[in-house]
C-alpha cells in the first residue's frame, strides 16, 4: 500500500442512516410509481398511492438536502488506495450524479403535480406550496422529464451496486463496509 495513501475508512452512523433511508424510500417511491401507472382509470387505491408517491418524493427531497448539508461539513472516509484513478474519478461522478437526480427527481415530481393542477398535501395533513399555476403542455414536459430521470437514476444505482460488487468480490476491498457499522473497509 502506498504510505502516502490514507486507508480507506467508513462514514459516521448518521451518514449510513442517511443513506440507507433515502435508498429504502427511493426503492419504495419507484416501486410505488411503477404500480401506480398501471392501474387503469382513477381508483381509491391509485389516489392512495400517488399520495404515498408524492410524500416519499417530499421526504426523499428534505432527506437529501440533510445528506447534501452533511457532506458539505463533513470530510468523505478516503476511497480504498489500491483503486485506480479512473475509478476514484468514476466514483466521485457517479455520487454527483445520484445526489443531482436525487434532488432533481423529487422537484420535477413536485412541479408535474403543480402543472396537473393538483396540491401535494404531505402526509395528508399539511398543504405544500403551490410553485407553478397548472399548465397543460407544462404537465406533458414535466412528466416525460420525471420518468427520464427516473430511469436515468435507476442506471446509475445499477452501476452504483455493480461497482460495489466488483470491488467486494473481486478486487477485496471490503468497500461495502464504509456504509455498514461493521466490517473493515480494507485497501
Amino acid at each position: 500500500m502506498n504510505p502516502n495513501v490514507k486507508p480507506a475508512g467508513r462514514y459516521n452512523g448518521f451518514a449510513m442512516l442517511l443513506h440507507w433511508l433515502i435508498a429504502a424510500l427511493i426503492v419504495w417511491g419507484f416501486a410505488l410509481g411503477w404500480v401506480m401507472t398501471d392501474i387503469p382509470g382513477i381508483t381509491p387505491t391509485k389516489l392512495r398511492y400517488f399520495s404515498w408517491h408524492k410524500w416519499i418524493g417530499v421526504t426523499v427531497l428534505a432527506l437529501v438536502l440533510v445528506r447534501i448539508v452533511w457532506r458539505a461539513t463533513h470530510t468523505a472516509p478516503a476511497l480504498p488506495g489500491s483503486m485506480h484513478g479512473w475509478e476514484r474519478l468514476a466514483a466521485h461522478v457517479g455520487h454527483a450524479a445520484l445526489y443531482v437526480l436525487m434532488v432533481a427527481i423529487p422537484v420535477t415530481g413536485y412541479l408535474y403535480s403543480s402543472a396537473a393542477g393538483i396540491q401535494v398535501v404531505y402526509l395528508g395533513i399539511w398543504p405544500m406550496p403551490v410553485l407553478i399555476a397548472p399548465d397543460t403542455a407544462l404537465k406533458g414536459v414535466l412528466r416525460f422529464v420525471h420518468i427520464a430521470l427516473n430511469y436515468t437514476l435507476l442506471t446509475v444505482v445499477v452501476l452504483h451496486v455493480l461497482a460495489v460488487i466488483k470491488h467486494q468480490l473481486i478486487d477485496r476491498q471490503n468497500i461495502l463496509a464504509r456504509m455498514l457499522p461493521f466490517g473493515t473497509p480494507r485497501d
